[in-house]
């Protein structure tokens, strides 16, 4: 018997269908969650989470977390697969209202306390109060590398190492924080040089956010394949964890006719770009959260711009409507699922 009562993953249900029918049965079995979540039986929650939290995807990772303002927070996260972090953030958003009991987070938060935490990986409890970091910032970038070690490092292998640092990081500043700003890690056999107690890196990290001012445009300079000189021009820092929810790519590809010896776009034919611009920005602010512009580049007499939107909303219909008014040739729109952003993965920060 399905634990839904219809179509599982491997028969199509849709992620809006999977994520439903997990709310349906939290409904249903609430009261049996509630009873064995008060009497602390840790086996019987997962009995009951974990076959219903697979049916949205197999590879989400559920937990349960001390809540903010509930008693108890229900963790269900992509950890880190930024194939699932829209379907994470969509199983929050159809989530029931908080209460006295329950929260819902599409990610693991920071704990208030992290030096007091006690995590497990390979089989072994280890406690953050012994974790030391290496940090370094690069120049001209808004990351910190984190090289991380712990005393029993030393009984664990390559990959239970790595499990345990990106566990102890996403309590040090919570999983999306360190999508946002860890750049390269590393889980170290020896403590790196200049080590220091992991509860710094929040206030490290907090440094690094204050160079930071929002709205910021990156103009960058190229090549095409096959050489042609390309402008493009991307959100800085552009980052698919500050839209959770955008996982669909419109590509909105407009010819142009006037252009100088590199191809690129002037007279005419730049100020009907920039009036397509402006109308763009106006159905994008329309549209609110639902979709942003990523990116626009310019080479071999075309200007594709890369908008990120809601899947479930009716950006494309609106694009492709806007795309039809461009005059210089026929615009081509072109619409595929891309949550990892992997389109415009060489202007990612």
């Amino acid at each position: 018997m399905r634990l839904f009562g219809r179509k599982s993953q491997d028969e199509g249900a849709g992620p809006g269908e999977r994520v439903a029918g997990f709310w349906q049965w939290w409904e249903s079995a609430r009261p049996e969650l509630d009873a064995a979540v008060a009497a602390g039986e840790s086996g019987k929650m997962a009995e009951l989470l974990g076959p219903a939290v697979a049916e949205i995807h197999a590879d989400l990772v559920w937990e349960l977390a001390p809540g903010g303002e509930a008693a108890h927070a229900l963790v269900v996260t992509a950890a880190g697969d930024a194939e699932l972090r829209s379907l994470a953030h969509r199983w929050a958003r159809g989530a029931p209202a908080a209460d006295l009991l329950w929260e819902f987070h599409p990610s693991r938060r920071a704990s208030a306390d992290p030096g007091a935490v006690t995590l497990e990986a390979g089989g072994i409890e280890f406690g953050m109060d012994k974790l030391v970091l290496g940090l370094r910032v690069p120049r001209g970038a808004l990351r910190v590398d984190v090289a991380a070690y712990h005393p029993i490092f030393g009984e664990l292998d390559e990959s239970s190492r790595m499990d345990a640092t990106l566990l102890a990081l996403d309590r040090l500043l919570g999983e999306d924080e360190v999508a946002r700003w860890v750049g390269e890690i590393t889980a170290a056999a020896a403590p790196p040089m200049d080590a220091v107690p992991a509860v710094h890196l929040p206030a490290v990290v907090a440094d690094v956010a204050g160079d930071w001012e929002t709205g910021q445009w990156a103009t960058l300079e190229g090549r095409t394949a096959s050489g042609a000189p390309l402008v493009a021009s991307a959100r800085y820092p552009l980052r698919p964890v500050d839209y959770p929810l955008l996982d669909q790519h419109i590509a909105i590809t407009l010819p142009y006719r006037v252009k100088d010896q590199d191809g690129l776009p002037q007279g005419e034919s730049l100020a009907a770009l920039r009036t397509f611009e402006e109308r763009l920005g106006e159905l994008l602010g329309a549209l609110g959260d639902d979709a942003v512009l990523a990116v626009h580049l310019s080479a071999e007499r075309r200007r594709v711009m890369h908008v990120y939107a809601d899947e479930e909303s009716d950006a494309a219909a609106a694009l492709k409507e806007l795309a039809a008014t461009w005059k210089e040739g026929r615009a081509r729109v072109d619409v595929s699922a891309d949550p990892s952003w992997s389109a415009v993965a060489a202007f990612l920060a």
